[in-house]
């Protein structure tokens, strides 16, 4: 037993028999107890799966790959809709003894899901390429260096079009497009010379 958790919960007064029950739940299970973000969490072989934590007006179960629970009763909620893309938690405002059974699938759902792999992988936001107006004109005028820069990775076309985009002032951005033509010519990335 972690001393942290039991402090947390003992300091929750409101909630210390909701989060008794929920630890002791949880602690049936083959997942190991630890204390993140200052609340208990439950991880299997080092991935975080199960959460609890006290609020003002219910005690908050979070599944940490939550999107894979079939979730059949309806009882989790997207505590962050639009941001949060796996996380799902259930809010209790109490824990009645024939509700345990219910809570005690979807722990054991959770677990069995981690035991399978079902770990979700956050899919990356990449913002759609703006090209500055200087950097077109150039590559549109030469079509080497339009044909250079579309076979660099979009990492460095972002870099160079972010580097150029970024000065206030036109005659700084045709500088900075003229130091940089070499490079993208090269397929050399911005600062590929900071890199070992």
């Amino acid at each position: 037993m972690i001393a942290e958790v039991t402090e947390y919960i003992d300091n929750h007064e409101k909630w210390t028999q909701e989060l008794k029950l929920l630890r002791s739940l949880l602690l049936a299970l083959p997942v190991e107890e630890t204390f993140k973000w200052k609340a208990p969490t439950y991880t299997y072989q080092g991935k975080n799966i199960i959460g609890i934590a006290a609020f003002k007006e219910y005690v908050g179960l979070w599944f940490h790959h939550g999107v894979y629970l079939k979730d059949e009763a309806g009882l989790l909620v997207n505590a962050q809709e639009g941001k949060t893309q796996a996380l799902r938690q259930w809010r209790l405002a109490e824990i009645e003894p024939s509700l345990v059974p219910v809570i005690k699938s979807y722990l054991q759902e959770a677990v069995m899901n981690a035991e399978q792999g079902k770990f979700y992988k956050p899919k990356k936001k990449t913002a759609a390429l703006s090209i500055p107006e200087e950097l077109a004109v150039a590559m549109k005028a030469d079509a080497a260096l339009e044909q250079a820069f579309m076979s660099l990775t979009p990492g460095k076309q972002r870099e160079f079009a972010q580097h150029i985009s970024e000065a206030k002032r036109e005659a700084t951005r045709l500088n900075r497009l003229a130091k940089v033509l070499p490079l993208i010519k090269a397929g050399k990335g911005l600062y590929d010379k900071y890199k070992k």
